[in-house]
């Protein structure tokens, strides 16, 4: 496969998952003979992602992808939860998530480094803050090749009171 269909898929997809109450978190195509094709959402009321979600928003998908045939030949289609380590996509992910460790990285070396792990503090002026070894760091969010939330007890306990809260 010679492009990368990701953002043609986003824009095909993310009205019909927004209607059905669904928030789309990342789009990704990955593999070379069969590839893959994942696609992360979460439910806008912000309830855990069941099986039976997962299901839906695969059968409401399914259709728009077979008549626009964004990805050449076959693949296999997954649908999941960003589950609680979540990845970070959007601006509105790192603003959401302030206050939350992370790691980051980077495909340009800012300061001379690539990888970052700290509290994020959010988002200015198009930049990913976190506070990095008692330091803040800027990140712009078009230099960041891959971050997500850092599993931990303190991000384990906010997701339960998220539950709970919801229940």
């Amino acid at each position: 496969m010679t492009r990368n269909p990701t953002a043609e898929i986003e824009r095909l997809i993310e009205p019909a998952i927004d209607a059905a109450g669904y928030d789309l978190v990342r789009v990704r195509v990955f593999g070379e003979s069969r590839p893959r094709l994942q696609i992360m959402a979460e439910r806008k009321d912000r309830r855990r992602v069941t099986v039976d979600d997962c299901a839906a928003i695969s059968r409401l998908i399914s259709p728009i992808l077979d008549v626009a045939d964004p990805v050449a030949g076959e693949y296999d289609l997954e649908v999941s939860s960003p589950g609680i380590d979540r990845p970070l996509v959007r601006l509105a992910d790192y603003e959401r998530f302030a206050g939350f460790e992370a790691k980051v990285e980077t495909a340009i070396a800012v300061n001379g480094r690539r990888r970052f792990r700290g509290r994020l503090r959010g988002v200015e002026n198009e930049q990913v803050v976190l506070d990095c070894d008692d330091e803040a760091v800027a990140l712009p969010i078009g230099d960041i090749r891959q971050a997500s939330l850092v599993l931990n007890d303190e991000l384990l306990a906010a997701a339960q009171e998220e539950q709970n809260g919801l229940g």
